[in-house]
């Protein structure tokens, strides 16, 4: 069953999600969870044949409606209609990828048994997942606050026979998908759509996918800007323990031992140097990647906290007889992480930018531009500004949402996080972070063949190997956006062992 993953209540890794979501492996309920959820619904079903009393979202209206109290023959159309009602969902759709990872979240928040559902309701969204069947979700609607309702009614739609997936790389009709697969539809019991739509597994589903790529980014960032060092003669000294165990942050730290290493064994970073210092955007490197480091981890450790999480409400606690309303699907922990690692991903975007200007200003004997015959070439002149206009695009996005907030549900919801909002912000920046990285890789490997016929480090060499058999030397001017595009795909394929990375 190594290609099985058992959904249980042990703590789920950002190291397991990236096993679960890049190796394809399917999900199955434990044999506990099944009787967590089962105990839960059980423990529902009595209560409300004993207490006729108004539970919110289990017998009464929703948000401003909570006193709405609703007969028990209309409870399955009370959860059916909340569904509905609330796939509001606009704008563009969101990638599959992260679907697949709401999928799960939602599924593995469901199985600790406090959220009322049925059984065959987590094991069809469990089918979804290991079919690859993605219900189509949409980025705009959700405020962060009552959970992230509008995305997730999209993400549950599917159950009811509504909605769409996407299923055989074709987008089908929720009906379609229960002829296809011969399932008669789930009926929703009591509190079941408000646990499937209250939850904040849209945002989390988008912080997950973020921490993975941003430290995967953040180490490349290492790796790209020691070669850009290299490319513009610069020195070693910055780097030296010395200096960092006098202000020992640990991501200023790790940061200046990283690219210590990369460069072990290096021509370039060993041959006598005409200047004293170098420009900050290339001697503050442990200074300023290491800071972003230190969000990230920060960052990590609150969506670590909320992937292990129960987020729909109300929350039923069978052993202690009691189901409390409160609210726990409220994004604020991880809207203002949002914000912190769109500035984090940001700042890294903007050093790497000035290490690019400083690349083809025609410094240390590098020609202008990085070309052989500038002025006739243009050279490397105009990825500086493409670099540019997307470092000052990502200060805009990086402006806080969680700053903000609008009254909803005619005032019963009166603070919102706008996590939503920073989710899918933070996600534009970490993308532009990629591509910024890029140029810079394209840069500083320009640059590092008029260094020849001294070399970098081993180990930096293989890496140059490896891109410049996609990427080559520009001898006289080409349409370089193919080769940005072809850097950017190269990182993206670029294979970094996950559990390394992230401690």
């Amino acid at each position: 069953m190594k290609h099985t993953h058992f959904i249980d209540s042990n703590l789920v890794t950002f190291e397991i999600l990236n096993d679960i979501i890049f190796t394809e492996k399917k999900l199955k309920l434990s044999q506990d969870s099944i009787a967590k959820i089962n105990k839960c619904r059980t423990y529902l079903d009595k209560k409300i044949k004993q207490d006729s009393a108004p539970i919110y979202g289990i017998n009464t209206g929703f948000g401003s409606l909570c006193d709405v109290k609703i007969s028990a023959s209309n409870l399955t159309k009370l959860q059916e209609n909340l569904v509905m009602s609330h796939a509001c969902g606009t704008g563009d759709k969101v990638p599959k990828n992260i679907i697949k990872l709401m999928l799960f979240l939602k599924i593995q928040s469901l199985s600790y048994g406090h959220s009322g559902v049925q059984l065959k309701t987590v094991e069809r969204l469990i089918e979804f997942f290991n079919n690859d069947i993605l219900p189509v979700v949409y980025t705009q609607g959700s405020l962060g606050a009552s959970g992230d309702l509008a995305p997730l009614a999209h993400l549950a739609l599917p159950l009811i026979g509504k909605g769409e997936v996407y299923y055989n790389n074709q987008v089908i009709s929720g009906e379609a998908l229960l002829k296809e697969f011969n399932w008669e539809k789930i009926e929703l019991k009591s509190k079941e759509g408000l646990a499937l739509l209250n939850g904040t597994q849209f945002m989390t589903a988008y912080g997950s996918h973020l921490i993975l790529k941003g430290f995967k980014l953040s180490y490349l960032a290492d790796l790209i800007g020691s070669l850009s060092l290299e490319a513009f003669d610069g020195r070693i000294e910055p780097f030296n323990e010395l200096i960092h165990f006098i202000r020992p942050h640990n991501g200023q730290i790790k940061t200046a031992q990283q690219i210590k290493g990369f460069l072990t064994d290096s021509e370039l970073i060993n041959q006598p140097k005409a200047h004293v210092q170098d420009p900050y955007s290339f001697r503050c490197i442990p200074q300023v990647h290491g800071a972003s480091k230190d969000a990230l981890n920060y960052c990590k450790k609150v969506f670590l906290t909320e992937i292990n999480a129960v987020t729909d409400n109300p929350n039923i606690f069978v052993d202690a007889d009691e189901i409390i309303s409160g609210g726990n699907f409220h994004g604020q922990p991880l809207a203002l992480a949002f914000d912190f690692l769109s500035i984090a991903m940001a700042e890294l975007g903007s050093i790497s930018e000035r290490r690019i200007f400083q690349l083809v200003s025609g410094l240390r004997n590098l020609p202008p531009f990085l070309v052989k015959n500038p002025g006739l070439n243009s050279g490397f002149m105009i990825p500086q500004y493409t670099a540019a206009s997307i470092v000052s695009q990502n200060k805009q996005y990086a402006t806080p949402s969680s700053i903000d907030s609008i009254v909803s549900s005619n005032g019963q919801e009166d603070h919102v996080s706008m996590g939503a909002n920073g989710a899918t912000k933070a996600k534009k920046i970490v993308d532009n972070l990629e591509t910024i990285l890029s140029i810079e890789l394209l840069n500083a490997s320009q640059g590092l063949y008029f260094r020849l016929p001294l070399k970098t480090s081993p180990f930096l060499e293989a890496f140059l190997q490896a891109y410049r058999s996609e990427v080559k030397f520009v001898e006289n001017d080409i349409v370089l956006s193919t080769e940005i595009n072809k850097t950017v795909s190269f990182l993206q394929n670029t294979i970094i062992d996950i559990e390394e990375i992230l401690n």
